[in-house]
């Protein structure tokens, strides 16, 4: 005890001596790992940025006074902006606490709601941070086009949307959601004017007509719609990262969080889309949003140069809260995911950032910004990706610890108990929803490896109250993935229908026993005794 109180008297000297002596240091523009280590010494904590009614209040607390003219700056920055740069919207008395309120602008070309705020105080004629910088974190506040969430089970799967028959099987597979990807790139053109914070942006009609008409005829049948969104080539210029714009070949990079054209179009599509896709007024409805692709997969799926973890996952985050303030001011019962792959902590390409860092970076960087209700996508696939088995993995690859390399459907025990932690808990104190967006097994082995280890698989993610989704990948193989062992569809190239399908039909049904006997027989063991084991067994 007396070693803590020590620690703490030291912190908070070295807090006041860090405001006093570090004025010019702390007034300049911090970028990447040097701005995380300036915002570890802020004497002032912005306990909350929330909306109420048509201001936004600020709240802060201090343990102790930074020395200034007796008053508290609050700066309102763009995304890109960092230390007191921006405009100060709001003043309040220097105190242990203080309350500023100003109004949010919402929808005008002064729009406060994706803002960073922070505190700043007058020193040597200069400004000094003294506070960390704070998002608003209620934007369904504003929302209005809110409905009722269509989600009803876990069973889902990425259709084939090229087959002819592709709702009526659906139906025959009893699936309850299906996830899609949209390019943002494809919503670029013209036949829909969008007017959004003052200025008119315009979107692909027969873009916007084709996803209409594929939502709406699922919504029709009761199944919950998952969009990933991406960002790939197709995207024009000023929506891709300015440092990614490079000429690396990718097949993702990073949203435009740098620029305030790319940033503004950005908060446009965000808001364009949950509106859109808020399913009031007779439209399509979208439950569920994933932004990006496996983040954490620099060099394929969110390309930026920086191989540094804290400026990328910076990076990202204020993409991310892009999207969630325009998709949830639209309609508050929408869900924001991110998306991590399975590689803990092993990395099969150097230059990925392993997904545990990733997680652990953006959960505190959220928590120190202004905590919201994110969901965690994961794809725990096999790994290799083309191993058969999904019950007995390669003892090399992973175990039954936090310290396992990867993390698959065999070890996912893992991941929920760590969103478990008090620190990565949701705003309203529950734990946050994981959603497996993204999973398949291979037939390339045989498709009775196939079928147990999707019987395994399903099993395993419907035994967690914390897995809203089990999102199978894919209705029909892909003959780039064949050629690389991965013939993971429920039906072949050639149309025909693997045994896995007949199982999948049946799984999360009253019918399923015979279809969990066979593959437990398998397996070589009771498929539900194996799952509620929670046992690795590897190889």
């Amino acid at each position: 005890m007396k070693k803590n109180r020590l620690k703490k008297f030291l912190t908070g000297l070295l807090c006041a001596c860090t405001v006093i002596a570090g004025a010019q240091f702390a007034a300049k523009s911090v970028p990447g790992e040097v701005a995380e280590a300036a915002a570890l010494y802020r004497p002032v904590t912005i306990q909350s940025a929330l909306i109420e009614g048509n201001q936004v209040v600020v709240r802060t607390s201090s343990a102790a006074v930074p020395a200034g003219d007796g008053k508290f700056y609050l700066f309102a920055n763009e995304v890109y902006q960092d230390g007191p740069v921006g405009k100060v919207i709001a003043t309040a008395p220097a105190g242990k606490d203080a309350v500023f309120s100003f109004p949010l602008a919402y929808n005008t070309t002064e729009s406060n709601l994706d803002r960073k705020f922070i505190v700043a105080v007058k020193q040597n004629g200069g400004w000094v941070q003294v506070s960390h910088e704070h998002y608003i974190t209620n934007p369904e506040a504003l929302a209005k086009f809110t409905m009722p969430r269509m989600q009803v089970g876990i069973k889902g799967y990425f259709p084939d949307m090229t087959k002819a028959d592709v709702y009526a099987d659906a139906a025959k597979l009893g699936v309850q959601q299906i996830v899609y990807n949209l390019p943002i790139g494809a919503l670029t053109g013209s036949g829909i004017n969008y007017v959004y914070d003052g200025q008119t942006y315009s979107f692909n009609a027969q873009t916007v007509a084709n996803y209409d008409a594929m939502f709406k005829q699922w919504n029709k049948m009761g199944v919950s719609v998952t969009l990933t969104l991406l960002n790939d080539n197709s995207s024009p210029a000023d929506l891709k990262h300015p440092d990614s714009r490079n000429g690396f070949a990718g097949r993702g990079y990073a949203f435009n969080t740098a620029e305030p054209a790319g940033v503004k179009h950005l908060a446009a599509v965000a808001a364009f889309l949950g509106e859109h896709y808020s399913g009031a007024n007779g439209m399509a409805q979208v439950d569920n949003w994933v932004i990006g692709n496996e983040i954490n997969a620099r060099t394929e799926w969110y390309y930026l140069p920086s191989t540094n973890l804290e400026y990328n996952v910076s990076a990202y985050i204020k993409a991310f809260r892009i999207f969630y303030n325009g998709i949830k001011s639209k309609n508050a019962n929408a869900n924001i995911y991110n998306s991590l792959d399975q590689e803990w902590q092993r990395k099969s390409n150097p230059g990925c950032f392993l997904s545990k860092d990733y997680l652990d970076q953006f959960n505190a960087d959220i928590l120190r910004e202004g905590n919201i209700d994110w969901g965690l996508s994961f794809h725990p696939y096999n790994t290799p990706l083309y191993d058969p088995m999904a019950w007995r993995q390669l003892g090399s690859l992973l175990n039954n610890t936090v310290r396992t390399k990867y993390i698959t459907m065999e070890n996912f025990h893992i991941l929920v108990d760590y969103m478990h932690q008090p620190q990565f808990l949701a705003p309203n104190g529950k734990v946050r929803d994981i959603s497996i967006s993204e999973i398949g097994y291979t037939s390339s082995y045989g498709e009775d490896k196939q079928y147990a280890s999707l019987a395994y698989g399903y099993q395993m993610a419907a035994s967690f109250p914390e897995v809203s989704a089990f999102m199978y990948f894919r209705q029909t193989d892909a003959q780039s993935e064949v050629n690389a062992h991965l013939a993971q569809g429920l039906y072949a190239l050639n149309g025909h229908r693997k045994a896995a399908y007949d199982l999948y039909r049946v799984l999360g049904t009253p019918q399923a026993g015979p279809a969990l006997s066979k593959a437990s027989s398998i397996i070589g063991t009771d498929v539900n005794q194996l799952v509620a084991s929670r046992a690795v067994y590897t190889r």
